[in-house]
């Protein structure tokens, strides 16, 4: 892939907030971020299509110690997403048996084939990577009003999903806000402005300074598509509420990135990929209420949390009375879902090997299509108990 380490380097700082469906929100960068992020106080890029104004405002983001833009440790953590395999393919880090040039690999080298090493410094160190996901996690608490995708192409399909598994499942879903994440915020001032002061503790000058900085390089360069860069919002997560004065309570959430569903859609798969990223985010929500996060942080816990939300998934997918979908369609997506990039096995946020995953969503649709009483619905806690039984033959391939 001719653009695969301009790739690599974009992503790994994106991966400093992006969870890549995850739970808990860690901002530890990892090792691979340590390596790779271009650091403001090191690198000096080179102007290209840069005004005066502009000029004098990166000039300043170099020099100025107190501009280091670091974010706020009273929001919680996301640990290791599910991209990071992304990264030492690219770089070949280490060994994996994930393929690297997957069509969503190569769809999203595509969509950077224009980024050079100064539009990526750019947007690193203002930190648009990672600034639509903070605006929608902390001031996109209502499903009121929301679209979803760059024209709102998904919203009617995710809303109806939305409803439908609050139906399927046995759980309290009344506070669970379902929120769209828009690249677009980057071209709204204020918007900016208040992420910049509540995910980085910013004071109003320096937060006004990242703002017009922002929109500044916008203006500059097209390759930001003024914020509707797929980059920026190529992510879909889950996250359990928390309190965060002085904002208040930050409720639970699914949150949907315009960028992961419009991938999905350019590759072919747009009929299916909103309602099972959906889902298996929902999948969160049932291990929420159900404790069944435990406090040890390990590869092997996080893969059989994974694991059973792609079992809820697929078992509400393929279900009579849930999503009633072609279990040879919804396999297909499956199949190029899993085979992102989750290769690296010892790492805490590992999700499952690509066939470990297929074989818990092909459980899960088992259990759904031979059961015996046609159209019933299992608890969440029969069907939880199912899958733990069954997890050690999944975890065995």
């Amino acid at each position: 892939m001719k653009n695969s380490k301009l790739l690599a380097v974009t992503i790994a700082a994106f991966l400093l907030f992006s969870t890549g469906c995850k739970k808990d929100v860690n901002f530890e960068s990892s090792d691979l971020s340590n390596d790779l992020l271009m650091s403001k106080k090191t690198t000096a890029p080179k102007p290209q299509q840069v005004s005066p104004d502009l000029q004098q405002k990166l000039n300043k983001l170099v020099s100025d110690s107190r501009l280091e833009l670091k974010p706020n440790a009273r929001i919680p953590a996301l640990n290791e997403p599910i991209y990071r395999d992304i990264i030492r393919k690219a770089l070949a880090v280490e060994p994996t048996q994930c393929d690297a040039n997957t069509p969503i690999n190569l769809w999203l080298d595509q969509q950077l084939a224009d980024w050079n090493g100064t539009v990526i410094s750019y947007a690193i160190n203002t930190a648009m990577l990672d600034l639509p996901n903070y605006d929608a996690l902390l001031f996109e608490n209502s499903s009121a009003n929301q679209y979803f995708g760059l024209k709102g192409e998904y919203t009617q399909r995710i809303n109806k999903t939305f409803k439908d598994l609050k139906r399927f499942w046995n759980i309290q879903t009344n506070g669970i806000v379902l929120t769209a994440m828009h690249g677009n915020m980057l071209t709204d001032r204020n918007k900016l402005i208040r992420t910049y002061t509540a995910a980085y503790g910013l004071g109003t000058e320096d937060a006004e300074y990242y703002a017009d900085l922002v929109l500044a390089l916008l203006d500059a360069f097209s390759q930001y598509r003024n914020g509707d860069h797929p980059i920026f919002t190529f992510n879909a997560f889950a996250v359990k509420g928390f309190n965060f004065p002085p904002y208040g309570v930050i409720p639970d959430k699914i949150i949907m990135g315009d960028g992961i569903l419009e991938a999905f859609d350019a590759i072919g798969y747009g009929d299916v990929a909103p309602q099972a990223i959906l889902a298996h985010e929902f999948g969160h929500h049932i291990q929420y209420q159900l404790n069944l996060f435990t406090d040890v942080n390990s590869p092997e816990a996080t893969r059989r949390t994974e694991l059973m939300a792609d079992a809820y998934s697929a078992y509400y997918l393929s279900h009579a009375r849930g999503a009633s979908m072609q279990w040879k369609r919804v396999k297909l997506f499956l199949q190029v879902f899993f085979n992102i990039g989750d290769c690296s096995f010892n790492s805490t946020g590992h999700h499952g090997t690509p066939a470990q995953r297929m074989a818990a969503a092909e459980w899960g649709y088992n259990v759904a299509n031979n059961a015996q009483k046609q159209g019933h619905i299992l608890s969440a806690q029969e069907f939880t108990t199912l899958f733990e039984a069954q997890l050690p033959v999944l975890v065995s391939l």
